[in-house]
């Protein structure tokens, strides 16, 4: 669905790290899925959902390129064009199950809003957050307020020292939720927990499935992040 959505608000949360506010109409969205907002760039950029209340949707990006440096010069009352909600995310029916969500910098914003739908569930979570340094952390009350979370970082200036394996490791779960960068992904995917779901990020033309940008490699072929994914079993795709 495209939409024209207002900004509500848009400021800076952590080094280089925006988050973004807008008023979209009425309708369901997924933990995990994403919208393709339109920037100043000929393509558009894949933003994960960090957290949806009423009409609301936040999302977390990090200022890393032209479009991005466009989205964070945005003002409130803007107009954003949107389309979304697109792709599949995190299943939410782990009944019994506890969950853990490992996160990597700026694959750390969809973990948050699927984590506050599984505690609506009574769905028991741990969170892993991984960042580089102690300004790059975000959200880190919001995730303690659902439950237990354990943050580290590359340089060891806040938390535990190292990389989000390192937690993992001792982390008695039956279901992993992860999303991050490719290396982070390749190791969790690897973990003890016997059901791992995994979301990638990629870089995306269409959105919708049609353009063949995005794909990844499968067991037996390949598949498009964008619309069989960006959540995927972790036995469904090879990084």
């Amino acid at each position: 669905m495209r939409q024209l959505a207002t900004i509500l608000s848009n400021r800076l949360i952590a080094t280089a790290t925006m988050e973004m506010k807008i008023e979209i109409a009425p309708q369901a969205v997924a933990p995990g899925t994403f919208f393709h907002v339109k920037t100043s760039e000929l393509l558009r950029r894949p933003l994960s959902v960090a957290n949806v209340e009423d009409n609301v949707v936040t999302f977390l990006y990090k200022v890393i390129g032209s479009g991005t440096a466009d989205l964070a010069a945005r003002r409130t009352g803007d107009v954003l064009d949107v389309l979304g909600p697109l792709g599949n995310g995190f299943p939410l029916e782990q009944t019994g199950k506890r969950v853990v969500l490992v996160g990597g910098g700026i694959g750390v914003p969809p973990l948050y809003y699927t984590r506050r739908l599984l505690a609506a569930r009574g769905i028991e979570t741990v969170a892993i957050l991984g960042f580089d340094t102690k300004t790059s952390i975000f959200y880190e009350d919001a995730f303690r307020e659902l439950g237990e979370t354990i943050i580290t970082t590359v340089d060891g200036t806040y938390g535990e020292m190292g990389f989000v394996t390192g937690p993992l490791a001792r982390v008695d779960a039956d279901v992993l939720f992860s999303c991050g960068p490719e290396p982070m992904l390749k190791a969790v995917a690897a973990s003890h927990i016997e059901e791992r779901y995994i979301s990638i990020e990629n870089r995306m033309g269409c959105g919708i499935g049609a353009c063949f940008a995005c794909v990844c490699e499968a067991p037996g072929g390949y598949v498009k992040v964008c619309s069989d994914g960006p959540v995927f079993r972790a036995e469904e795709v090879t990084l």
